[in-house]
């Protein structure tokens, strides 16, 4: 008998790893795109849906994320399988920094309140960091030498000396 479920094991091991996909490496918090396949009547499409990953239950070929985006003011979320034949592609926008496993705490706030720090990054031995806009949107990168700082402050220094003078 023990026999006989060792075989079905190992023959469901290989048919499950066969049926994985190649998922990039992903974390509570981090902003992704999720490519899902859409039937409408005869008619096949992909459609967007980029949020903050709330929650990841591993689990093989029977793993989940769930996933939160705010349309029009509105939460949205979705539960999608990681290896279903339904998800074309995933994509990892940006990395957030969080303390949690899961991020439910993020349905009862809006707005600013529920922005999610981006993680630190180093680009060219400079720091980085990221911030989001808001949940619904992406990241957006500022430095500390942009540009338009320093047009803001050679404005204000030349509104300073006229008065001076």
């Amino acid at each position: 008998m023990s026999r006989k479920l060792k075989n079905k094991d190992a023959l469901l091991k290989q048919f499950e790893s066969r049926q994985m996909k190649k998922v990039p490496a992903l974390k509570v918090g981090n902003t992704v795109r999720i490519y899902a396949k859409i039937k409408e009547g005869d008619k096949e499409r992909v459609q967007q849906f980029e949020g903050v990953l709330m929650r990841f239950a591993k689990g093989g070929l029977r793993s989940t994320m769930t996933v939160r985006k705010v349309s029009f003011g509105i939460g949205v979320e979705r539960i999608f399988p990681l290896h279903s034949p339904t998800i074309e592609r995933i994509e990892k926008v940006s990395e957030g920094r969080v303390r949690r496993a899961r991020l439910y705490y993020l349905r009862k706030r809006h707005g600013r309140a529920a922005r999610i720090e981006e993680a630190w990054r180093e680009e060219d031995g400079e720091h980085v960091v990221e911030t989001m806009g808001t949940v619904a949107t992406g990241p957006v990168i500022s430095s500390s030498e942009t540009p338009i700082l320093e047009k803001k402050t050679s404005i204000l220094e030349t509104a300073d000396s006229q008065k001076k003078s």
